[in-house]
């Protein structure tokens, strides 16, 4: 486990400096342009992203679908958090990545010059983060979490704005907020730290919530869909220039992804896991699909489109930490442009 007397106020602005050093030149790293603007054919045919063990991201499911035309994806790696992902796309490591909503809003405000196209994640009553503690926990209300440990995967992301709007919605002043303290842990690692008492609440999701819960012996003391009910989560980004030079790839991409979602949404439960089951053992980077069995929804609503809302409902959380000093302009962060789905039903 990461060093477990970090504070929940210790999360600095994302290698700013990297982001703002990036060239407006740069783009894919597919090679020069190959079609001219507006032809339908993508200016750049590979796209540089980073995964994550165990599991398929949407454009890795609708690049096996076919979704992608002739855009490839190139991996360079699995990615540590959602920040970095995003910051990797900001940098130019990677040519797209996804983050938390509050997260893409930290970069930008920093001055990264990214754009985000697509919702990627979200929650709803099958697919969420809850907030969990052993059965015999003291841990009943959110003031008994004054003084307490609880895991997340990274600090300034999802999990650490729920926690905050949850206790901030039951009545606890900032200053009592402050003393629940944020433990870094990785997503993998967060049930042990929970049943070893090395934390005292830890935040799971996906196949490795449901896969927890099965094993018994852990109560779930609230969780976002209990909190906001059906949402997205957050946003891939792109960087601005990319968009601007390879508007046809980007179109690509993100309508590509919202295939992908809808795909994910109609299919039947267990052909979506066999499909997933397919593409991790075809990809052979030495993984498990044991948790694939677990998979329940793809959690993002309406073909991935970004709404105003999904910035505004984290405001209090940005004002609070430090992120934003007034009131934001979510329509400064996100495009609904390339998303070809939203224009095909409208």
């Amino acid at each position: 486990m990461k060093n477990p007397h970090i504070s929940r106020r210790t999360f600095s602005v994302l290698g700013v400096a990297a982001a703002m050093s990036v060239s407006l030149g740069v783009s894919g790293c597919g090679g020069p342009a190959t079609a001219q603007a507006g032809s339908g054919a993508p200016e750049v045919t590979e796209l540089r992203y980073e995964g994550s063990a165990n599991s398929v991201s949407l454009p890795e499911l609708a690049e096996d679908l076919g979704y992608l035309g002739n855009v490839k994806l190139n991996w360079v790696g699995n990615t540590i958090s959602g920040p970095a992902s995003i910051q990797s796309a900001a940098t130019g490591a990677t040519d797209f990545g996804g983050a938390f909503s509050g997260a893409v809003v930290k970069l930008i405000e920093a001055g990264a010059p990214v754009t985000a196209v697509i919702n990627y994640y979200g929650e709803d009553e099958k697919t969420f983060n809850g907030f969990y503690v052993k059965d015999d926990s003291p841990i009943r209300t959110p003031r008994d979490l004054i003084g307490k440990k609880v895991a997340v995967n990274t600090l300034g992301a999802h999990s650490d704005a729920v926690l905050n709007s949850y206790l901030k919605k039951n009545g606890l002043s900032q200053d009592e907020i402050k003393q629940v303290q944020l433990v870094v842990v990785p997503p993998n690692d967060t049930e042990e730290a929970i049943r070893r008492g090395q934390v005292d609440v830890g935040v799971l999701g996906g196949v490795l919530q449901d896969n927890a819960v099965a094993k018994g012996g852990l109560r779930s003391l609230f969780s976002d869909f209990e909190l906001f009910g059906t949402f997205a989560g957050g946003q891939y980004v792109l960087r601005k220039d990319f968009i601007q030079q390879n508007p046809e790839t980007t179109k690509i991409f993100t309508t590509g992804v919202a295939k992908a979602i809808e795909w994910e949404r109609t299919t039947p439960r267990d052909e979506v896991i066999a499909r997933f089951t397919s593409i991790i053992e075809k990809r052979q980077r030495n993984e498990s699909t044991a948790t694939l069995k677990y998979w329940k929804s793809v959690g993002v609503p309406d073909k991935g489109a970004i709404t105003d809302q999904d910035f505004s409902r984290w405001s209090d959380w940005l004002k609070d930490t430090g992120i934003v000093t007034g009131d934001i302009t979510p329509s400064k962060y996100y495009t609904n442009e390339y998303n070809g789905l939203l224009k095909a039903s409208s």
